[in-house]
């Protein structure tokens, strides 16, 4: 039992060292200079862009395909409704 103990006071220690030990890294971190930090971004940002997922050539046809018509589509949807208001319109007066 007073092993345990030991060994959780220890933990306690060690735990309140890293603590210590986190905060000069992170204070060492804040003395980047700005190209330095500008340089880790790009770094970031390449890495990601390597991430990304590019759609094929047939698949940007076919998106292209879909928007073209769902925007004409609405474009007439809405101007049939347009047109038919103001003939309601022209009527009642």
């Amino acid at each position: 039992m007073a092993e345990v103990r030991k060994k959780k006071n220890s933990n306690k220690s060690d735990n309140k060292k890293n603590v210590v030990n986190n905060k000069k890294s992170s204070s060492s971190k804040e003395k980047k200079s700005l190209l330095t930090k500008f340089r880790i971004f790009c770094n970031g940002v390449v890495s990601e862009f390597h991430k990304v997922h590019w759609p094929t050539k047939e698949n940007m046809i076919k998106y292209s395909k879909a928007t073209i018509f769902f925007i004409v589509f609405f474009s007439l949807f809405f101007y049939l409704i347009n047109v038919l208001f103001a003939l309601i319109q022209s009527l009642l007066h």
